[in-house]
């Protein structure tokens, strides 16, 4: 079972209706911690959807990123119950 965290009060409202998608209102009012390269605010993973997302994407981010990257993946997995399957991300975070 996944844990779903919503970090602020408007959680429908930061989302396109009926999807995972964030609106560009709602990923401005995420934390810095919310995004696997948090000083450029890119890789949001807010929820559970949002780590899956993250790791299907993480060959996007770049060589010199990719092990901070993969780490941040590695926890949000685990604050939100996700099993991270991505051997790319497995290797990285080591």
């Amino acid at each position: 079972m996944e844990k779903t965290k919503k970090h602020h009060p408007r959680y429908d409202e930061a989302h396109y209706p009926g999807t995972d998608r964030l609106t560009a209102e709602g990923r401005h009012e995420l934390a810095d911690s919310d995004f696997g390269l948090p000083d450029e605010h890119k890789f949001p993973m807010p929820d559970a959807a949002h780590v899956r997302a993250a790791e299907s994407y993480f060959h996007y981010a770049p060589d010199d990123k990719k092990h901070v990257l993969a780490r941040r993946i590695l926890q949000k997995a685990k604050e939100f119950g996700v099993e991270v399957h991505s051997e790319n991300v497995l290797h990285w975070a080591k």
